[in-house]
């Protein structure tokens, strides 16, 4: 490598924009706001586009709306290589989830430009579609649609709790950024993903990198309790069929045989819906959500296998249906990936320590496709899927140093 890239990384302009995109959904509280497709996405997307086009980088979506930035390599012929995450936040998100790794990518082709690299393969940042899953169930759905693990079918008919399907979503999107699309399920030679970390390690520990070796695995259930509408007053409550009551004994068992000393079996239900929800109406549905992860697949599977039969053993007069929205084993990321990013940081003098993802990603849905790895920086005290969540500028800057020499390997030399 002729010319130091990582030193064209610009630690300001950096941050500048991560408080700029942070405007689009900003919350009251000093977070983010910002659901798959909506007109805070539209608008955050808006501002990726000009910053891409103000460096010459060209700007397409897909079927799936994904949208992308390419820096156009001398072979037009090779598979590019990717980089990037999601615009999109949770409700009460945070300014660094997910936009790091694109706005990362964005700086990182910035010091390529203004290195005068010309990479032999195009090098693409993509935000993807929909990752977070909190507007759209289930998350990831841009990148497992582009990898073809899902059907774009699929999705199209989901809706949110407004009752907006995702297809509808999207032609609100293509109307508002009218763009060349390219075709789903394209070669890829290599997908890097950075991304704060969302847990505690790297800031206790006191490293800078984390090499990502793989991400543990999950799975995700809807289950939808039906009973009976009924008065509060006049019913007794042994002819009661109470959805709340037995969705409630649901949630407890689970927790009960999900229960584990060792901390490894990660158990939640983010969502519960109760309807009519009136204070004198014994509920007649429930719909919650359940969210399991292992980081051993085998685990996984068998205590993924037990959530139907729990909850059909405590739905009493009630009438219970769970369905899977998504399964994804765990995986470890290729070998050779994690020594060329653990590499860059030492030759950059970064620290770095391999880590075991603990949350899921689009590079998941990356990794059967092609050449995988992810890059962790640290995020303060853990804190994620927060309004509070904060990260330092030094470490988003050495995050993306670590990126942009990775992507220059991997893109090879134009001049070859």
């Amino acid at each position: 490598m002729s010319v130091d890239v990582a030193s064209l990384v610009d630690q300001g302009r950096l941050w500048d924009r991560h408080m700029r995109m942070a405007v689009h959904g900003a919350t009251a509280a000093g977070g983010v706001n910002r659901q798959a497709l909506s007109a805070e996405d539209i608008a955050a997307q808006k501002t990726l586009i000009a910053w891409g086009e103000a460096l010459g980088l060209v700007a397409a979506t897909d079927p799936a709306g994904n949208l992308y930035l390419r820096l156009v390599g001398t072979d037009s012929d090779a598979a590019p290589v990717m980089t990037g995450s999601h615009l999109d936040s949770q409700p009460s998100g945070g300014k660094f989830d997910g936009v790091y790794g694109v706005l990362a990518g964005l700086e990182a082709l910035e010091a390529i430009r203004a290195a005068g690299i010309a990479p032999r393969r195009s090098i693409e940042l993509v935000a993807w579609m929909n990752e977070e899953g909190s507007r759209f169930a289930p998350g990831m759905m841009g990148s497992s649609v582009f990898a073809g693990a899902v059907p774009l079918a699929a999705i199209l008919p989901v809706r949110d709790a407004a009752g907006v399907a995702v297809g509808q979503a999207l032609a609100q999107v293509r109307a508002a950024l009218p763009l060349p699309s390219w075709p789903l399920q394209r070669p890829v030679h290599a997908y890097v993903e950075a991304h704060i970390e969302q847990g505690p390690l790297l800031e206790r520990d006191g490293y800078t990198i984390g090499v990502v070796t793989g991400i543990q695995g999950k799975r995700t259930f809807s289950v939808t309790v039906t009973g009976e509408e009924a008065h509060a007053g006049t019913t007794p409550r042994r002819e009661r069929k109470d959805a709340l009551v037995a969705a409630v004994r649901m949630v407890q068992a689970l927790n009960a045989a999900f229960a584990d000393p060792e901390d490894l079996i990660k158990f939640t239900v983010g969502r519960f819906d109760v309807r009519p929800n009136a204070p004198s109406v014994i509920p007649s549905l429930v719909r919650f959500s359940v969210d399991l992860r292992h980081p051993d697949s085998a685990v996984l599977r068998a205590l993924g296998d037990q959530v139907v039969h729990i909850c059909g053993a405590e739905c009493g007069p009630c009438k219970v249906e769970v369905v899977e929205l998504s399964t994804a084993m765990a995986l470890s990321f290729p070998e050779p990936m994690r020594a060329l990013i653990r590499n860059q940081a030492r030759l950059l003098r970064i620290s770095a320590t391999d880590i075991l993802s603990s949350a899921g990603h689009d590079a998941r849905y990356l990794h059967p496709i092609c050449h995988t790895g992810m890059i962790f920086v640290p995020c303060r005290a853990g804190i994620s899927h927060n309004e509070a969540e904060s990260a330092e500028p030094g470490h988003l800057a050495d995050g993306t140093r670590v990126l942009v020499r990775t992507l220059v390997e991997l893109a090879g030399d134009g001049a070859r």
